[in-house]
């Protein structure tokens, strides 16, 4: 018999070697308390967290968590059924209509997931004979997405407008093509140029997707992404964002003027044939996305603290993924991932957890150390986060 498991065998290798040298599983921390947006204790220490993706700090927010118990205790713990059978209840209508708000957008359909968000639209509108043009950089949510569609896939150079223009002008003119885009890549924390790639797009016929996952909330004048930055968000065809990043729960959604877009929870499979957000949980998201539309003073700051860590990185020495702060993910370029691994665990010693993000997930086969700021650190904390990273380096020999 063929062992199904032998193509894992050099993933299964790698961690072994990697824990032999006795350094903890980074894959493996257990949070045994939680008690803010920015602190934890692992291991038994008090630890800041700067690598939760908790962006604006919604999770501890007294509204939000008022608005989930106050829905737990009427609509119960789950809904048992998908939005097309029992799984539609009132708050799933009302988280709805804050996402149409939250986006001046005529149409919105909230997802379990951020990930089958993605995996339902996407397979859903690309189908056999047509074609998805994707960043080779995309998430893994889009290359299934793209998979699950059965429609023929065209990778471009990361964020290279000439790359993507030229995949464009090959395509049959008459073939039903989708652009996949990223506004914030969430290796390196790079923005993609969306409106160049937008135009391009846009003069070649295509339709365009945008994945907001990493922007939304804080990016743009009013938090709706890289797309309201750039000042593309009106030739976009569809908005695809989740709300365990800065809406601080858990789920996705898709947003959209295109008039027929209602048909898509008819022809979604992920979204006909899963269980839907429980009550509290759609509750907590309606509550976080109204708050965020008020949200500048949080905005502000977090740039604040984006550009603070990042100065403060670069001038210690270390190599950073962006030569600019461009979001609230920092990447730190870590020489392999024996070192990376040494510098994750010095820094939990520290009493600062971030994330160790290694291949094939990161692009081209480096290591990082990603950081994810949080509206809800202090001034004070970034600079205690730096002397950690200082004390860290210096022991393992980085800088």
């Amino acid at each position: 018999m063929t062992d199904l498991f032998s193509k894992f065998d050099p993933l299964i290798q790698q961690r072994e070697e990697l824990l032999s040298t006795g350094v903890t599983d980074p894959f493996s921390l257990v949070m045994e308390e939680v008690k803010s947006p920015t602190v934890a204790i692992c291991n038994g220490k008090e630890t800041i967290l700067l690598g939760t993706y908790n962006y604006m700090g919604m999770t501890f927010d007294e509204d939000v968590i008022a608005a989930g118990k106050d829905a737990l205790e009427k609509y119960g713990s789950g809904t048992t059924g998908s939005r097309v059978l029992n799984g539609t209840y009132q708050g799933h209508k009302e988280c709805e209509e804050a996402l149409r708000e939250f986006y001046d957008m005529d149409h919105a359909m909230v997802f379990s997931t951020g990930y089958q968000a993605n995996l339902g639209i996407i397979s859903a509108i690309a189908g056999k004979g047509d074609y998805v043009i994707i960043d080779i950089d995309s998430h893994a949510s889009i290359y299934d997405g793209c998979a699950m569609g059965n429609a023929e896939t065209v990778p471009f150079r990361h964020n290279d407008v000439e790359a993507l223009e030229k995949r464009l002008k090959r395509l049959p003119a008459d073939a039903g093509k989708l652009v996949v885009l990223e506004g914030v890549y969430s290796m390196l924390g790079d923005l993609a140029p969306l409106k160049e790639m937008v135009r391009v797009s846009k003069e070649a016929g295509a339709m365009v997707l945008v994945d907001e996952a990493h922007s939304m909330g804080f990016i743009g004048e009013n938090g709706r992404g890289v797309c309201e930055e750039q000042g593309v968000i009106d030739d976009c065809d569809f908005i695809i964002g989740t709300f365990s990043k800065s809406v601080g729960t858990v789920g996705g959604f898709c947003v959209s003027n295109h008039p027929k877009f209602d048909v898509m929870r008819r022809v979604c499979r992920p979204y006909v044939f899963t269980a839907s957000l429980p009550p509290s949980v759609v509750a907590t998201a309606a509550t976080s996305i109204r708050k965020l539309m008020h949200g500048s003073n949080k905005r502000a700051h977090l740039w604040e603290n984006s550009k603070t860590l990042h100065g403060g990185l670069k001038a210690l020495g270390f190599e950073l993924g962006t030569e600019t702060p461009q979001s609230a993910i920092i990447a730190v370029i870590m020489p392999d991932l024996a070192k990376g691994a040494m510098v994750w665990e010095a820094l939990l010693e520290e009493g600062l957890y971030v994330n160790l993000a290694i291949p094939p997930a990161t692009p081209a086969g480096m290591t990082l150390l990603r950081c994810s700021l949080c509206a809800e650190h202090t001034s004070e904390q970034v600079q205690d986060i730096l002397g950690r990273f200082e004390r860290a380096g210096k022991a393992v020999g980085i800088i």
